[in-house]
């Protein structure tokens, strides 16, 4: 009696299963767009999902602008390529409905908007996730655009130990993948988010800009160390120094862009792979609380620490920090 062969292993390889299920993602849309060899963006249906031709920001009217001369300190990431797990390279940068609507709001108030990167590089931007159809974002961008192209250098800043930190209201950081790249072990960032959680002012964040507060973590004894190493730490980020530091924002309750969706990215062709690390895990080491699991447009405030989960949260933190600069800036 012949035993029929039921090595399934080689009757799916013999099949190209793994080949076809590619051929159907590609041809629902749902593969990774490679633009360049080895560098990608997200897939077609993904980004129809994902990033809208227009934002949810409503012209919100203030009826007391701000008429002083204080500032919004908006950090930016220079990085544009996140390397994942399998080493595609992901084109990110920060997430414009993120930065704009913010800042749209902002303007509506009274607060003009400092540009900084870690050393004063252009900013990068998703150019993907532009909402094309939206004239306020677009037009905001457009004014912009030079600062935007030659931002302040955090390194110079605290090089001249602050001084003109005494022009800002707030610290700003937008979303976006990029804002994992570099800004978590920028130790200029660190000191700099101390001294404004020393002096109470406000720290906006948004979406993947929590990342960044894992700079607070970090000893910066000396601010020469050569800490913007970006290609070595893409994939170790945060991830040495911070153990035992006495971290700011320990016990603070935030939402941001949650760990459990960027792991399902790969699947809907977003990411070109899995991450390298995860923000909100190394957060929670340090003693934050991220509350949400989805990103549907939530902000929260604790203390003087105003967060919101992704870009359906632009327009309600826009807003949300705009009343409390309005409330207690002079």
């Amino acid at each position: 009696m012949n035993i029929p062969d039921f090595n399934l292993k080689d009757k799916l390889e013999k099949l190209n299963i793994k080949e076809a299920l590619n051929s159907v993602k590609d041809a629902l849309g749902f593969e990774p767009q490679e633009i360049e060899e080895g560098i990608y963006i997200p897939s077609e249906s993904s980004l129809k999902l994902a990033a809208p031709n227009k934002s949810n920001y409503d012209d919100t009217e203030f009826d007391s602008p701000y008429t002083g001369n204080k500032k919004i300190l908006m950090v930016c990431t220079e990085e544009q390529y996140m390397t994942m797990a399998n080493d595609r390279k992901f084109k990110t940068g920060n997430q414009p409905i993120e930065m704009m609507v913010p800042m749209l709001h902002f303007k509506k108030a009274g607060f003009d908007v400092d540009v900084f990167t870690a050393t004063g590089k252009p900013v990068q931007i998703e150019d993907w996730a532009m909402p094309n159809e939206d004239d306020n974002v677009k037009a905001i961008y457009d004014e912009y655009k030079e600062r935007l192209e030659k931002p302040n250098s955090l390194a110079e800043l605290v090089k001249e130990d602050l001084a003109a930190m005494s022009d800002y209201a707030a610290i700003f950081i937008p979303g976006g993948h990029g804002a994992m790249l570099g800004l978590p072990d920028d130790k200029n960032l660190g000191e700099i988010l101390r001294w404004v959680h020393k002096n109470d002012l406000l720290t906006l964040v948004i979406c993947h800009g929590p990342a960044a507060l894992l700079a607070a973590s970090l000893d910066n004894d000396d601010h020469n160390d050569n800490h913007n190493d970006n290609d070595a730490n893409n994939n170790n980020s945060a991830s040495t120094d911070n153990a035992n530091m006495d971290f700011i924002f320990k016990g603070y309750d935030i939402v941001a862009f949650p760990d459990v969706m960027d792991k399902q990215m790969p699947k809907m062709g977003y990411l070109p792979g899995d991450m390298p690390w995860y923000f909100n895990e190394k957060l929670e080491d340090l003693g934050v609380t991220v509350t949400n699991k989805l990103a549907s447009g939530h902000t929260h405030q604790d203390r003087k620490l105003i967060s919101g989960d992704g870009p359906l949260a632009a327009n309600e933190l826009g807003k949300l920090a705009v009343k409390e600069l309005l409330s207690t800036v002079k």
